[in-house]
């Protein structure tokens, strides 16, 4: 009769007692079920959350051994992480094209001839400068830049090693009639949207511009650092001003 009692269901929450040991039981039974109904991109995304692990740590320097060997920028066949790729926006559609790039890692040197720098001592500085983008940014701009007739829509982080990072680039054809009529997607082919991985429209661009905070304490990045200022600072006198009415005395409440 006690292990019974050790096994049967806890008793069920009611609206004026709650029952800790039902609340546990309804937890573990949503998670078992939601596990369940994961799909195979559902388990990419777990398996490259690992990325110590012995599998991947296996794979990636397979993978960065491959890289390596081919040219600086080259066109895949496709996506390295499927996963990744879908959930920034690519489709394996007629009008989408993934480029794989390897950029150099580290600092940033000052190019100054002979490290001569001919100014204050506080800009004297030659090494251990850190560029102010990230190599991701610097990836989709080199992209870009090769295949001026393609948008930059997104990219992500493949591996890297002890002097490269690689990454993929997805990039969209705006004369592509699959892309035009597409309702989804069909906004990068304005004309506003030419080499948006230069001007920091892109997810990079924009975290190295400080516009992933929110809130009263990031007030004076928007709509960009200097454009604020620019605000800020300026007076505007417009040419035909709208100079409000003299104000009339009202006297009747004076009079007797």
């Amino acid at each position: 009769g006690f292990f019974f009692l050790m096994i049967r269901r806890p008793p069920r929450s009611t609206q004026g007692v709650s029952s800790a040991a039902s609340d546990v039981y309804k937890r573990q039974v949503s998670t078992q079920s939601t596990w369940d109904l994961m799909g195979a991109y559902k388990y990419l995304e777990e398996l490259w959350k690992k990325k110590q692990s012995d599998i991947m740590r296996f794979l990636l320097r397979l993978r960065t051994w491959e890289y390596r060997q081919l040219p600086v920028m080259h066109r895949c066949t496709r996506p390295s992480r499927p996963d990744k790729a879908r959930r920034l926006g690519f489709k394996q559609k007629q009008g989408y094209v993934v480029y794989r790039i390897r950029v150099r890692r580290g600092g940033r040197k000052r190019p100054v001839p002979k490290g001569k720098v001919t100014g204050k001592p506080k800009y004297q500085g030659i090494n251990k400068l850190k560029y102010q983008r990230s190599l991701r940014t610097v990836a989709e701009e080199r992209c870009g830049k090769k295949m001026p007739e393609l948008r930059v829509l997104n990219s992500y982080w493949v591996g890297q090693d002890s002097t490269y990072k690689f990454f993929e680039v997805i990039l969209v054809d705006p004369n592509h009639t699959t892309i035009r009529r597409d309702a989804r997607i069909n906004w990068i082919c304005q004309p506003a949207m030419k080499h948006r991985e230069i001007r920091g429209l892109t997810s990079a661009g924009k975290k190295h511009r400080g516009l992933r905070r929110k809130g009263h304490m990031d007030n004076k990045n928007r709509p960009s650092r200097r454009a604020n200022w620019k605000r800020r600072n300026h007076v505007v006198l417009h040419r035909y001003r709208q100079i409000p009415p003299p104000k009339i005395l009202d006297t009747s409440k004076y009079q007797k």
